[in-house]
């Protein structure tokens, strides 16, 4: 009821409050927020959607009605034209409020529902098409550009066709070459959402060439997103090209993007490795060039797959000994120390690599590394009286060097590896000396670190960078959004995968170089209430629904504002339901919104043909199309709700009478015949036989209500057949979109005691304990409700 500047002011000043205090948006509020994006104003539209994408990326389930509606308004924008001269930006239609309601679509999966996806393809079609004129000016083309890019991203996400696929690919092959720094940079990150999306990645290695290029662009942002996409493309194909290009350019690369690039190269290389040389060569070579923009993480993740491989160890100590005689950086002196302290023993018969020498190269860098370093140094040493005790006099000379050290660290660390190497037995020594475990599988942080690096205090991505394996993983993505969660991560090494098992995901931490808090936060809060569902139907719903269930026309709801009213077919497994909302008021009323429940799925599939107009006029009527299909047995009824604002926001939760009995046909046969197909069904699971009663006030029961009730749910009643008269006897057939099954019915009344004996027996398992359960729910409650066949 307030006027549009203050609706326009209150949700941007929510917005700016939920920011900073995201309790203070009650769950009540969904529904209110929703329908204001109905609203006439352009600007409260704007600033309400701004507030729903906030609200969806942290509540998805709560502001799922959201979807319909940014599908709604979006069309009504572009393909209905339904805006005010105020708001078209040099002959584009407000494209800020189409950015973001593209954007907001984003979030959820395509909807199953064929209506809102056609809706969406039509918007997205009229936005291809716009784009194809050639802009007058540059705001033109920058506006333009920001809806084109966002509906190719949503293009992408929906991932429909193929062949459109395939459009987007050429379309975005084109946009990479433009000379517009703006362009090249919406057509990489948009190329990069399609590697994420795309079954192959075939389109976007025809352009490898020019990709590759825009590393070297003259714009620092054009180069990340040109690395984001190298990254994304990479598959086990071109992994080795892409990596030694990635190698040549770090030595030449900003500053700025070192580290990330240094990230991204060592995950390529661990997760493309189909030769463990290749893998070792590539690793140290990167921490050789990339010197200080290294992370501990990347040297700890060689130290860890190292230990985990025993095929590598021999040539990793090796090459890493190579390393050591010469001038290197100090990360490759902390793996070189811990891997010959482990493996140095198996090149030690190698020219080059005797024990002595090993010794030597680890000693030469005492000099110029930090005391972290040393003390690395020294528990190699230690290693070392342990494994060679021929240089144990030289190894002994420097633990009583360092026991004298001003670092405290050192010198305690010496003084107890000295102590241990003088006793007199070796048994202890070699006890504490004895070689490392394997580690935990689970312990890569490099993605995370990588995540951490790249997060930023945008919108939440609905994928990630790093190809369409990264974009399956579920885990991968909530990470990417909360870079405080670690992931599990997947060692390829030698062309062999391996995973964290179960008691490795749930060990601890504390033995492991490259360890990980793998502890989620506490425990998640309770899903939002469902106010569509049957647990919040609105009072005295029931009247309409026990009037309709056996009947195809009628009012399902009515009060001094609406009349819901109802008419359906249904022929073989299909039904078309039309609902007609008929505003009763002599005001107008907006942001009329349905909402669909289906307990029942996947057994019955709900699709609509239509959706209600968001406005309806005084005394008038809007009216929307449903399709119902049964594809097995189910006993929940479907719900819907109707939301609208008319000053306040109302709500009404019906339940539609669509069960089973509206698939149900009839079908005569012999007494003979009868008798035939029950003995063929037999017992076990394909019967249901229950007694039950009426529930209190039901009133008596009748053989005419009976026979009315056990009609109107499709039975035929074969007359005759039992021999007991007052037994109802039937046969019909449920028709479900795979098939038919046959259905035999006895049902045994006990007038005088008010009770009923029913017997169902089906050629389909559940189909006899479902129709027995509706029926048993229709004749306990008797004749005293009211409902009509």
């Amino acid at each position: 009821t307030s006027k549009a500047f203050v609706k326009k002011k209150a949700a941007l000043t929510l917005l700016r409050l939920y920011r900073k205090y995201p309790g203070i948006v009650q769950n009540e509020w969904a529904e209110r927020i929703i329908s204001l994006m109905d609203d006439p104003d352009m600007g409260v539209t704007l600033s309400v959607t701004s507030l729903v994408m906030a609200l969806v990326q942290d509540r998805p389930e709560e502001y799922r009605g959201s979807y319909v509606k940014a599908a709604q308004r979006l069309k009504r924008i572009i393909v209905d034209n339904e805006i005010a001269a105020d708001y078209l930006y040099y002959r584009v239609p407000c494209p800020w409020i189409q950015v973001k309601l593209l954007r907001l679509l984003q979030y959820y999966p395509p909807s199953e529902d064929s209506h809102v996806r056609e809706i969406i393809r039509a918007s997205l079609a009229q936005i291809m098409q716009i784009a194809m004129d050639t802009p007058k000016n540059v705001q033109q083309n920058n506006a333009q550009n920001a809806v084109l890019f966002e509906a190719i991203n949503l293009l992408i996400h929906l991932d429909t066709e193929h062949t459109l696929m395939m459009q987007i690919s050429t379309r975005l092959g084109k946009y990479i070459q433009s000379r517009e720094t703006n362009v090249r940079y919406l057509g990489l990150e948009a190329m990069t959402h399609f590697a994420a999306r795309a079954e192959t990645l075939d389109p976007i290695k025809k352009h490898q060439n020019i990709i590759l290029g825009s590393l070297r662009d003259r714009d620092i942002s054009v180069r990340r997103k040109g690395l984001d996409l190298i990254y994304s493309m990479c598959d086990t194909t071109n992994a080795a090209p892409i990596v030694n290009e990635l190698l040549r350019y770090l030595q030449t690369a900003d500053y700025a993007i070192r580290e990330e690039m240094v990230l991204k190269v060592a995950i390529l290389t661990e997760k493309y490795a189909t030769d463990a040389q290749w893998y070792i060569d590539i690793t140290l070579k990167l921490l050789s060039l990339a010197g200080d923009h290294v992370n501990d993480e990347v040297w700890q993740r060689v130290i860890q797959i190292v230990t985990n491989n025993e095929e590598l160890q021999p040539y990793a100590a090796q090459t890493l000994l190579t390393y050591l005689k010469s001038d290197c950086h100090e990360s490759l002196v902390k793996i070189g120390c811990y891997v010959l302290g482990e493996f140095g023993h198996l090149i030690a018969d190698h020219e080059g690599s005797s024990p002595i020498e090993q010794f030597l190269a680890l000693q030469a860098k005492m000099i110029t590394s930090t005391d972290n370093t040393r003390a690395m140094i020294l528990s190699a040493f230690v290693k070392f009286v342990n494994l060679f005790p021929e240089i144990k006099p030289q190894l002994l000379h420097i633990f009583r060097l360092y026991s004298h050290s001003p670092d405290s660290e050192l010198q305690q660390r010496a003084f107890e590896y000295l102590s241990l190497a003088t006793l007199p037995t070796d048994d202890l020594l070699r006890t504490v000396c004895d070689e490392m475990p394997p580690f935990s599988e689970r312990a890569s942080i490099l993605l995370s670190r990588l995540h951490q690096k790249t997060a930023g205090t945008t919108d939440k991505k609905t994928w990630v960078v790093g190809g369409k394996d990264a974009n399956a993983d579920g885990k991968e993505i909530l990470m990417a959004q909360h870079t405080g969660l670690k992931r599990t991560f997947t060692t390829i090494v030698n062309g062999t995968k391996t995973g964290a098992t179960g008691n490795a995901a749930s060990a601890g931490a504390s033995g492991d170089l490259a360890g990980l808090d793998l502890s989620a936060s506490a425990t998640p809060p309770p899903p939002p209430p469902n106010m569509a569902s049957a647990a919040h139907l609105t009072p005295d719903w029931e009247i309409g629904f026990n009037r309709l269930y056996f009947s195809d026309e009628g009012v399902l709801f009515e009060d001094a504002q609406i009349q819901v009213g109802l008419r359906s077919e249904f022929r073989a497994h299909m039904g078309v339901v039309k609902i007609y909302i008929t505003n009763k008021s002599s005001f107008s009323i907006g942001s009329l919104t349905t909402t669909l429940d289906n307990r029942a799925a996947p057994n019955l599939k709900i699709d609509s043909k239509s959706l209600p107009e968001p406005t309806v006029p005084a005394a008038g009527q809007t009216q929307q199309t449903l399709f119902f299909e049964a594809r097995g047995p189910f006993s929940d009824a479907p719900t819907i709700r109707i939301s609208y604002l008319a000053g306040a926001l109302q709500a009404y939760t019906l339940q539609l009478p669509i069960l089973m009995h509206r698939y149900m046909e009839a079908s005569s046969l012999s007494a003979e015949d009868f008798f035939k197909r029950w003995r063929q069904i037999g017992g076990g699971p394909l019967e249901i036989q229950n007694t039950f009663g009426l529930v209190a006030k039901a009133g008596n029961i009748t053989e005419a209500f009976t026979r009315r009730l056990v009609e109107g749910f499709g039975w035929k009643i074969l007359d005759g057949v039992d021999p007991n008269p007052t037994n109802l006897v039937g046969c019909a057939v449920y028709q479900f979109a795979t098939g038919k099954t046959g259905c035999l019915l006895r049902l045994e009344p006990n007038y005088d005691r008010k009770m009923y004996r029913i017997t169902v027996r089906a050629t389909q398992e559940n189909v006899p304990q479902a129709l027995a359960r509706q029926m048993e729910q229709k004749l306990s409650q008797g004749p005293a409700l009211g409902w009509e066949v």
